[in-house]
């Protein structure tokens, strides 16, 4: 059976739900399967998940967003089948997309919450940070299997499930995949260039400021008052996937910070000669960086675990039905009758469950080690209540990531990461374990947490994509443990990596989700004095927006974060407008945003490997010279040049003509027969 011919396409009612007495019929049939589990699909899905593990972990930390790599992962493994012109590869691909997009989930629970350790001082070893990611992605897997038949198989048209959706149609697509592929790796190289001519090399400076003009300084001097941003490919790549609107809202909230508060702020300082807030000097002394540090993004912070509680709450119907559910799963009332028939179909094979069940207890046990020897110092009490914390929360909200995932396309695990972390942190203090000791204990169980309930998100789009495919569910069980051992490792030597050539938070990689939620758990855990009348303010504010009907989470993120983050993504939202309105043929159209979206795939892709590739090269470097200050610009003499004021022009210049050159190529897309 040959399933890679252009054309076919995925039966009639996948997207729908099925009228009484329809059967369903995935792509490949039963009793016909295909080849899954080969040395060509492990090879490429590891490959996959180190590579994209990377590359979302610098993007991540860089500037809070991780980027999916499903849908990357499978234009490439599509593309290199056809290539290759690889007969009957359809189940293959699933595999490699399955291994390879664990890098996406692990690295959203592990930038979440341990770069927090480094913010507070704290030095989290590479086993800490690998066996956190490990152990969580483990639970994720093994609390959602149970669900499995829930989710792709009983509620088959009741859930729209969009990224799988989409990551199956690319699939699916045969010879497209292969047109697709070439364009997604140009882009990759182009961008990839870009970023490290700029960042790793210095011919042009990489954060360009109104100040390299006389108007502009004088006026930054005067008021406070500038324009920065960020040149880089990848963030603007990312820009454009997020689309004008969310790119607004998110360079809105960075306006009212860096153009709003920071300059009144500092006008009320003119007339308060005294620090307040802990300050080290008074207001009226202050760069607007430090005024944005000390005063402005603590705004920010509070913004966003309102909004991450606020997606808790309106996810309220989610939460309830995910818990009844899981009631019946422990009853044993979830499946129809027929289950028993049912269960013994190829696509519908899991693990079975006596191995699950030593699975779970298997990676319980080993959670508990790794907290008594590894996080509470031998106390027996502490790591079991650890263990508790872990586990209940981690099963109780595992199907309302799954469910959020199905619906809504996005799962609100910073929010639940906040409330583990505050449930944990009073937990923790109730039983004597505080300070830095307790710190390192509670944001390495909101590591965990947060990886099982980001695993169990990504995991359930993987397993409806092989429904839909007719790929064996327990194979894609199985080797999502592959994929989540690479991509924790990965993760672990890429945090780590990362803290010692550039450093966390404010003057390094913003690390925002992390850096929030070290602030909210540092008072929690010591009792030192926090701003809480700014948190309090971020609050209020995530209401107000909730209110009027903007989204809190972005507004607020673009709070916290430098200006010159968000400008750049402003700058790919504009393109990405401009390529939609490019033409009123509904055709073209279609092809020049699907073209444009592959590109700053390409982009982000490009931009994050490369610069992941020179933080490794700045490591190497200090290793063999002893010098912590040593970068590449200083070895190759371009470190006083990117700091000039030509320097920073031609930043502007060569940033206007990649914007240029990303509209021009989106548009060149032509409409296929």
């Amino acid at each position: 059976m040959d399933v890679s011919k252009k054309g076919m396409g995925l039966p009639e009612n996948a997207y729908r739900k099925l009228k009484e007495g329809e059967v369903y019929k995935p792509v490949v049939p039963d009793d016909m399967p295909l080849p899954e589990i080969t040395g060509y699909s492990l090879f490429w899905g590891m490959f996959y998940a180190v590579v994209f593990s990377a590359a979302a972990a610098y993007l991540g930390l860089k500037i809070g967003q991780v980027f999916e790599a499903a849908i990357p992962i499978a234009i490439l493994a599509v593309g290199y089948s056809a290539l290759t012109k690889r007969k009957n590869a359809l189940s293959e691909n699933v595999i490699v997309q399955s291994i390879g997009a664990s890098s996406g989930v692990i690295v959203a629970g592990a930038i979440f919450t341990i770069p927090g350790l480094y913010i507070l001082g704290l030095e989290a070893t590479f086993l800490q940070v690998f066996l956190a990611s490990l152990f969580g992605g483990f639970l994720g897997i093994l609390f959602l299997i149970p669900f499995r038949r829930y989710f792709v198989k009983d509620m088959h048209g009741e859930f729209p499930f969009p990224e799988a959706t989409a990551t199956t149609e690319v699939l699916v697509a045969g010879e497209a995949g292969g047109r697709q592929a070439k364009i997604l790796v140009n882009a990759l190289i182009v961008g990839g260039i870009y970023d490290f001519l700029v960042s790793g090399l210095g011919f042009w400076k990489e954060v360009v400021s109104t100040r390299v003009f006389d108007w502009g300084r004088q006026l930054a001097d005067a008021t406070r008052l500038e324009f920065r941003m960020n040149i880089g490919a990848a963030v603007m790549g990312l820009g454009y996937i997020v689309g004008l609107k969310y790119a607004l809202i998110i360079a809105s909230g960075s306006f009212l910070a860096w153009w709003v508060i920071l300059p009144t702020i500092y006008y009320i300082g003119q007339f308060n000669p005294m620090p307040i807030l802990n300050a080290a000097k008074p207001i009226s002394d202050m760069l607007p960086i430090e005024i944005f540090n000390h005063y402005v993004r603590h705004i920010g912070i509070g913004g966003i675990a309102a909004a991450g509680l606020i997606g808790v709450i309106k996810s309220h119907k989610i939460i309830t039905g995910a818990f009844k559910l899981a009631i019946m799963e422990i009853t044993g009332k979830a499946h129809s009758s027929d289950e028993e028939a049912n269960s013994q179909k190829r696509t519908q094979l899991d693990i079975r469950m006596k191995w699950l069940a030593l699975s779970i207890v298997s990676v319980l046990l080993g959670i508990f080690v790794f907290f008594l020897l590894l996080v509470v110092k031998g106390n027996l009490i502490h790591a079991l209540v650890g263990l508790a914390i872990v586990t209940v929360i981690s099963f109780l909200f595992t199907t309302v990531a799954a469910r959020a995932i199905a619906i809504v396309g996005t799962n609100p695990v910073s929010g639940m990461t906040l409330m583990t972390l505050i449930i944990s942190s009073v937990i923790l203090v109730g039983v004597g374990l505080h300070g830095e000791d307790g710190m390192l204990a509670a944001l390495i169980i909101g590591g965990v947490v947060c990886t099982a309930l980001s695993m169990a998100g990504g995991f359930i789009t993987d397993l409806k994509i092989g429904y839909w495919l007719g790929t064996t569910p327990r194979t894609q069980e199985r080797f999502k443990f592959l994929g989540t051992i690479l991509a924790a490792a990965s993760v672990g030597a890429v945090i780590f990596l990362l803290h010692r050539t550039f450093g966390f938070g404010p003057g390094g990689l913003e690390a925002p989700q992390a850096s929030a939620m070290a602030a909210v758990l540092k008072p929690l855990m010591t009792g030192q004095p926090a701003p809480w009348i700014l948190y309090i303010a971020g609050v209020l504010l995530a209401i107000v927006l909730e209110f009027i009907g903007i989204p809190p989470l972005a507004f607020a993120l673009g709070m916290y974060l430098p200006l010159h983050l968000n400008t750049p993504i402003l700058a790919g939202g504009i393109i990405a407008h401009l390529v939609s309105k490019s033409t009123s043929d509904e055709k073209l159209l279609a092809a020049r945003r699907e073209k444009g979206t592959l590109i700053a795939s390409g982009f982000i892709a490009g931009g994050a490997i490369m610069g992941v590739m020179a933080a490794i090269i700045v490591f190497i470097g200090q290793s063999i010279t002893g010098l912590d200050g040593w970068n590449i610009m200083k070895a190759i003499g371009t470190e006083h040049w990117v700091e000039s004021p030509p320097a920073e022009i031609l930043g502007f210049f060569m940033f206007l003509s990649l914007l240029i050159f990303m509209y021009w190529d989106a548009k060149r897309a032509k409409v296929e027969e």
